[in-house]
């Protein structure tokens, strides 16, 4: 295992200088600059602003600068938040997309798995269409329209929770709920197509022959195979949850790193995209190792190769 970690460690190498490489040019080739405002800047004052932080320097010198800071750890300065870094504005919005993510990690997981089950255990009955159904809508349903819907139905109408914000533990039911039902239907979708190829196996005719309760063949025999293709979905559910996290958070006003990454794409903040793009892949590319780990773990017959 740590010789299959060193080497997709090693392989990561060269997909991060590629996005590196590729997002630093598409933002510098992308019209207007970071010190451009609507009402028009004085030239002495921006030449001396961009010879500060050194955007007077040929492209390819400035490319170098900054690849050399990411080596030494250096996420560089941010061009709108005067003496703030990229690093210290990444780790102060962070946790709130952290948290915002594993709510609806686990609202997904927690919905998409009964769902499933249940529809598995009765298969072509009425659980299991109205499961389904109700899976086949939330796909259709993106994040953008669920998020004002449940705001219209559960916070200014039922006045259940708030429609915007991150103070009060009711603020976060809303963003998970919307975020969370998305994946939820996927997981519920996935879990029972391979929990019925997995109670369709001999070895689990052989145990309900032998007596075993429908729980017991249920959790100790089928569940860790039937689950294997949801351990799959989890790595770019992951990555969904991460990126579908910039919508929420605009939708909800959460003072998450997504609205900071919007609102730098729109400022050509040049840092601070840079920044949170190679974050979000570093933590990308490490949940998915995550997963690769738990599926061998599963499936013996998997091997880190």
């Amino acid at each position: 295992m740590l010789r299959f970690i060193a080497r997709r460690i090693l392989e990561t190498i060269p997909v991060l200088f590629i996005i590196a490489t590729v997002t630093f040019f598409m933002m510098r080739l992308a019209p207007g600059g970071p010190f451009d405002k609507e009402q028009a800047t004085p030239p002495e004052i921006k030449k001396a602003v961009e010879t500060y932080y050194g955007l007077d320097k040929p492209l390819f010198e400035q490319y170098l600068r900054v690849l050399g800071g990411y080596l030494k750890g250096d996420l560089g300065p941010d061009y709108k938040y005067p003496n703030r870094s990229v690093a210290e504005l990444i780790a102060e919005s962070f946790p709130v997309s952290l948290e915002l993510g594993g709510l609806s990690l686990a609202v997904s997981l927690v919905v998409g798995l009964t769902a499933g089950l249940i529809a598995a255990i009765r298969k072509n009955s009425i659980f299991d269409y109205s499961a389904m159904s109700l899976a086949m809508i939330g796909i259709c349903l993106p994040t953008f329209v669920l998020g004002p819907l449940l705001t219209l139905a559960l916070a200014i109408h039922a006045h259940w929770f708030n429609a915007s914000g991150w103070d009060f533990a009711r603020d976060r039911v809303l963003p998970a709920m919307t975020l969370g039902f998305f994946y939820a239907a996927y997981i519920a979708r996935l879990t029972r197509g391979g929990m019925l190829e997995i109670l369709s196996q001999d070895f689990v005719r052989t145990a309900r022959a032998k007596g075993a309760s429908t729980a017991r063949v249920l959790f100790k025999h089928a569940l860790r195979g039937g689950i294997a293709p949801v351990v799959s979905f989890l790595g770019p559910a992951a990555a969904g949850i991460i990126t579908g996290s910039f919508v929420v958070e605009t939708v909800f006003n959460i003072p998450g790193l997504g609205r900071f990454f919007i609102t730098s794409a729109f400022n050509r903040d040049y840092t601070l995209v840079l920044g949170t793009v190679l974050f979000y892949a570093v933590l990308i590319i490490a949940f998915n190792l995550f997963v690769d780990i738990v599926q061998v773990w599963l499936n013996p017959k998997l091997k880190f190769e």
